[in-house]
């Protein structure tokens, strides 16, 4: 069992520039504590994401960091251009000495694509063509391809990843048949939502990933995301994820809620309070005990590889997601690595 981090960076109380100290220096400590890597989204327009440019803040990452592996999750390829994304790709590969994660995905948020000029009918189709670029520039000296969004005749590439053929690559999977995709392709997943989702999704990428032909020693990550408040009491730590709920739901919601309505499938994943998706099982505070005990019948369950963590949210202080990280990493990291054969 290995275990993650990810984040929205959303915005926090207090200027940008403290919460970006805030946290390089929380991230310093999940090195620390032993995590393998560290995933940051992208959003636009939103205070949900204040790492609009993921390979600029991973740029401090890497330079905060030595041993910690880290990455965009997802870069919004619709939105950018393939060869821009290339470039920043070898150049954090080779800033870090070779610990790059690479997220690609085509975005969750229509309006996001919008604000960029981009009609989002045709987003699928341009992440899928992006995609192939990049995956094609990553391993070639020189590009050439013709499709309806993308054309390049015969462009050199200067520049190469250090990890070879590419940086690992991570996907976001909300359904079995995108796990059947990644698991053919030999990509990493993540997954947040309920466990019988979760579950879903890994069963059909174990299943995919066997009818290849692969063994299962092999098999790719399979991250479980969980929203996770630790502290001395069971109603002290649920006190304090309510309230930075609150105000990260009013961050995630914003666009929506600006252009005119929320998606009835959106709003049965993220509903108004912590309570709810605590009952749901994909945010969890509580003692270690309790937190312990809910991520193992998780996993258990699950059937994960991978633990993703969200200690910093909303309004979270820096010294409230240190404390749950501290209390995570003495009572309930040992116990969840333990179960590493369950998990495989």
């Amino acid at each position: 069992m290995k275990f993650g981090i990810f984040d929205h960076l959303d915005r926090g109380g207090g200027t940008l520039a403290a919460q970006y100290q805030d946290r390089l220096a929380l991230i310093e400590a999940y090195e620390r504590a032993g995590f393998y890597a560290y995933h940051v989204a992208e959003h636009h327009a939103t205070p949900l994401g204040m790492a609009p440019s993921p390979s600029v803040f991973l740029a401090a990452v890497a330079m905060r960091t030595r041993r910690l592996r880290f990455g965009p999750l997802v870069y919004q390829l619709p939105i950018h251009h393939p060869l821009r994304v290339v470039e920043e790709i070898c150049m954090l590969d080779h800033l870090s000495g070779g610990r790059l994660e690479v997220g690609l995905g085509r975005g969750a948020v229509p309006h996001e694509i919008e604000y960029y000029g981009v009609d989002p009918k045709t987003a699928p189709a341009r992440y899928l063509e992006a995609y192939e670029v990049v995956l094609k520039a990553l391993t070639s000296r020189t590009l050439t391809y013709k499709g309806k969004h993308f054309n390049f005749d015969d462009v050199p590439m200067e520049i190469a990843p250090l990890q070879q053929p590419h940086p690992p690559l991570w996907y976001g999977a909300v359904t079995p048949e995108g796990a059947a995709w990644a698991a053919k392709n030999r990509i990493n997943i993540v997954c947040n939502g309920p466990l019988a989702m979760v579950r879903g999704i890994n069963e059909r990428y174990r299943t995919e990933w066997r009818a290849a032909g692969n063994d299962l020693a092999d098999i790719p990550l399979m991250g479980m995301n969980r929203y996770l408040v630790l502290a001395d009491s069971d109603r002290e730590a649920a006190e304090i994820a309510e309230r930075a709920y609150k105000h990260w739901h009013r961050s995630f919601y914003y666009l929506w809620d600006k252009r005119g309505g929320r998606p009835e499938n959106i709003a049965a994943l993220y509903p108004d309070t912590f309570a709810q998706i605590q009952e749901r099982g994909y945010g969890i505070a509580g003692t270690p005990a309790t937190v312990r005990a809910a991520l193992s019948a998780q996993v258990a369950a699950a059937g994960n590889n991978y633990m993703i963590c969200r200690f910093a949210f909303g309004d979270l202080s820096l010294s409230e997601s240190l404390r749950s990280l501290d209390l995570f990493e003495q009572a309930v990291m040992p116990a969840l690595a333990g179960m590493r054969a369950a998990a495989e």
